[in-house]
């Protein structure tokens, strides 16, 4: 069931919704998007030290099977749901930058969808302004 509402996303096919389900979320019970996130290994690593305070990037600590396929998805996202208000969120932010602003706003992307891919497969939300085939694209 979780497979089949994941792959009416316009740009989302079998194999990533198989591989979200069965490696993410069909064994793991998230209570917030930070959860989400960190499992995946997408959550952030703070550095504090005195006063020095600074973001040392993604922890990778999670799942890179996950990791990986999220980041290949956002690509997708942008591309097949670029009215979508993630992809809307994205382009104003980093699509007027350079091709290194561009990836690391994709991980943020990633990191965003995951996160609206887990509300849609535990509570039914769809993602803001995302399209859905209505079509029969899953087979049973």
């Amino acid at each position: 069931m979780m497979i089949k509402m994941l792959t009416r996303l316009r740009g989302i096919g079998v194999d990533s919704a198989w591989l979200l389900v069965m490696e993410f979320f069909a064994w793991r019970e998230f209570n917030n998007r930070g959860e989400v996130g960190g499992a995946a290994g997408l959550g952030g690593t703070p550095y504090s030290s005195g006063s020095i305070e600074r973001e040392q990037g993604i922890s990778k600590a999670g799942n890179p099977l996950v990791r990986t396929r999220a980041v290949e998805l956002a690509w997708l996202w942008i591309r097949f749901q670029p009215h979508s208000e993630l992809s809307q969120w994205f382009t104003r932010r980093f699509a007027g930058g350079g091709a290194r602003l561009r990836r690391k706003g994709i991980v943020a992307v990633a990191r965003k969808l995951l996160i609206a891919l887990w509300h849609l497969a535990e509570h039914g939300a769809v993602p803001k302004g995302a399209v859905i085939d209505l079509t029969e694209s899953c087979p049973t």
